[in-house]
This record gives C-alpha cells, sequence and structure tokens, in this order.
C-alpha cells in the first residue's frame, strides 16, 4: 500500500537548477547588460544560503544557455548576446511538460577485469533507466585519482560513483568533497574513518554463510587463509564472519589451520605450487576444508593442493570468495561466493541520484548480498 502512494512524487528541480532560477531572477532586478559583472559564487551561496558549489553549478548551466561567460581569476559576466529575461535554462518545452537538463554523473575506478566489467554494466544500466549520463574514467593510481575527482567536479558533473579497489585509506580529495557535500558515493569498499555514502557487498555474512555450508557438510576442521589484512576492510570482515560462523556452532578453533599473512606471491604463477600453502596443507593433516579470502588465493591453494597428490575435494575441499571468471574453469570447478553487480550498480545509482535531488540525511551504508555458488570443488562427508 505504501509503495502505491508513492509511485508518482513530485520531483523538485534539482538544488542548482532551483539556484539557477534564482540568478536569472537576479540579473532581472538588476537589469545587468550585456559585459556587465554578475554576483560571485560566494555572494551568491550567501545570498541563497547554499553552497559554494552548488552556486558554481548554477553559473555553469547559464553559462551552457549562453547568459554568462567566465574568466578564469576574473569572475562571471553577462553574455554579449544575452537576449533577455525569458530564456529557458533548466528546462525545455515536452508535450508531458517540463523535462529536467540530463544529470551527468560519472564511474571512477582503477583498472577493468571481469568483475569491474560487470559494475561498469551495471552502473551503465541503472543511469540509463534514471535518466542520467555516464561518464567513464579510469585511474593508474592514488594520485590520478584526486586528479581526476577534481576535474570532474570541476566540470560540473552532478555526482560520482567511486570504486578505490585494494585501497586501504580515504584520499584526501574524497573527504574535501565529502565536506563540501557533493554527490559522492563509495562502492565495495568501506573507510572506517569518515562517514561517507557507500554500497558495498556484506563480506562477513558471505563468509558466515560459506563456512556454515561447510559445516552442514560435516565438515569440522575447517582452516582459513588470507592475505594479510593492511586494513582492507572487506578482508577483516571475511575472517570475522569465518570466526563467528565457527564459534555459533560450537566448534574448536585450531590456530594451526588459519593463516592470515599468506604472500601474494602465488599471484606471479597461479598454475604452479606454492611453497607456503604446501607447507600449511603437510602440516594440518586433520583439516577436511579450508575457506580461502578470495578466488585466486583459493585458485592457488586448489592448484598446489592437486601438485602433491591432495585430490580436491576427496582430501580436501576449497572454497573461495568473489566468483571471478576463472573459478570455474580449474581443474576442479570452484565452490565460491558471489558479488552480485547487478544489485550493487542499482543501490549505488539510486544513492547518487538521491544526493543529487538534495538529500541532507547523514551517510548511508548500504550492504549487498552475496551467493553461494555451487560447483565440485567440496566433499558432503554426510553422504
Amino acid at each position: 500500500m505504501e509503495e502505491q502512494q508513492h509511485q508518482k512524487p513530485d520531483r523538485k528541480p534539482l538544488l542548482y537548477l532551483q539556484t539557477a532560477d534564482l540568478v536569472l531572477e537576479e540579473i532581472r532586478k538588476r537589469k545587468l547588460q550585456p559585459h556587465d559583472p554578475v554576483p560571485s559564487e560566494a555572494e551568491l551561496a550567501k545570498l541563497y544560503s547554499v553552497s559554494r558549489m552548488t552556486a558554481k553549478l548554477a553559473l555553469q548551466i547559464l553559462e551552457k544557455q549562453g547568459i554568462v561567460y567566465r574568466l578564469a581569476r576574473r569572475g562571471t559576466f553577462m553574455s554579449g548576446d544575452y537576449s533577455g529575461p525569458d530564456r529557458e535554462i533548466a528546462a525545455e518545452q515536452t508535450d508531458g511538460g517540463k523535462k529536467l537538463v540530463k544529470r551527468r554523473i560519472a564511474l571512477v575506478f582503477p583498472n577493468v577485469d571481469d568483475y569491474v566489467a560487470r559494475i561498469i554494466a551495471s552502473v551503465e544500466r541503472e543511469a540509463r533507466k534514471s535518466g542520467c549520463h555516464l561518464l567513464i574514467r579510469m585511474t593508474t593510481d592514488k594520485e590520478d585519482e584526486s586528479t581526476s575527482l577534481q576535474e570532474l567536479y570541476d566540470d560540473g558533473v552532478d555526482g560520482i560513483i567511486l570504486y578505490p579497489r585494494g585501497r586501504t585509506h580515504c584520499s584526501e580529495k574524497v573527504l574535501e568533497l565529502n565536506l563540501l557535500n557533493y554527490p559522492l558515493v563509495i562502492i565495495d569498499r568501506i573507510f572506517r574513518e569518515v562517514n561517507i555514502d557507500c554500497v558495498y557487498h556484506d563480506h562477513h555474512q558471505g563468509a558466515y554463510n560459506l563456512t556454515e555450508y561447510l559445516i552442514q557438510r560435516g565438515h569440522r576442521e575447517i582452516g582459513y587463509l588470507s592475505m594479510p589484512f593492511d586494513g582492507v576492510t572487506s578482508r577483516e570482515d571475511r575472517y570475522k564472519g569465518y570466526m563467528q560462523a565457527m564459534l555459533d556452532y560450537e566448534l574448536p578453533v585450531n590456530g594451526r589451520n588459519i593463516n592470515l599473512n599468506c604472500s601474494e606471491d602465488y599471484m606471479l604463477d597461479l598454475n604452479g605450487s606454492n611453497q607456503e600453502l604446501v607447507d600449511f596443507m603437510q602440516n594440518n593433516p586433520d583439516m577436511t576444508a579450508v575457506l580461502c579470502a578470495d578466488d585466486y588465493l583459493a585458485t592457488s591453494c586448489l592448484n598446489t593442493a592437486l601438485s602433491i597428490g591432495k585430490p580436491v575435494p576427496d582430501e580436501l575441499s576449497i572454497i573461495g570468495f568473489s566468483d571471478i571468471q576463472l573459478a570455474s574453469l580449474l581443474p576442479v570447478p570452484l565452490t565460491t561466493a558471489r558479488q552480485t553487480t547487478q544489485q550493487l550498480g542499482h543501490a549505488a545509482v539510486n544513492l547518487l541520484c538521491k544526493r543529487m535531488e538534495n538529500s541532507r540525511e547523514g551517510a548511508v551504508s548500504i550492504k549487498v548480498n552475496t551467493t553461494i555458488i555451487e560447483r565440485s570443488s567440496v566433499r558432503d562427508l554426510n553422504l
């Protein structure tokens, strides 16, 4: 019933569009002529009780409409061919009434793989549904990310979705934009040092579900492998999910079955045998299953087990996290947790649109569930 009551909400124009209308009215009041100076961003922000960013975006709308022009370090001036006070600035007449100017949003990410490609596709699909034009920006490092964020901000992009893959700390540029209340949503990462909008997978619950999956199939000696946390919250949350499931099922946690400092050297040769993992398996002969913090580590673990004559899953069940494309192509296809990108993109775009409509509520964190993908790497000991 509540959904039916809100099917056709009265959407107010974006704040900067409203401000642009107010600036045009001020131009009329002052009877400004071609090349006359227009009030500065600071003056407009104070006059209309809005942020300087909103005032800047309002002036950019007028500039795009040819009503004003802007000179670096000098200010904003009336256009030389300004034709009068009745020019439309933020809307155009259509058969159905007024149509808002199409909003521009950007997706910023560090590199592309199968997972990121699916994120891009989901965000692009949701952006079109929301009437937004999506810009894509790929960055090479933290400095390039900050430069890109500043350029998008300066260009008047209405909002940004940022995927800071593997980043352990929030950049100063993100903090700066957050303080400006600029619409910015972080996806698949949590920065605990700052309250900022984010949409991320529920890593804790995902790892809990995977551990429970093993327990329900008769496994009791369950190991855990992870790279060092190093401030990466997803790694920490996955480990906590594993531990919580073991405790909830009152299973003893054997410290020898846990390695939280796996060297990432395995990434150099995923198909080969990793000596660190060889030692781990040989030192834990009673371990029947191991949960790995991601699919790459699980891939190395699986190939290492096979290289030393340890059949998977007959002697050792292996489970991963993420469901990368490689997971289904291994000698023994990998059971894992799929991080669904469709929900991620949907939630991120919707939250960003909400912020662009001047929502003033506090920072929002949205958790997206994972799904267990069953393949052949887990043995059911109950059978």
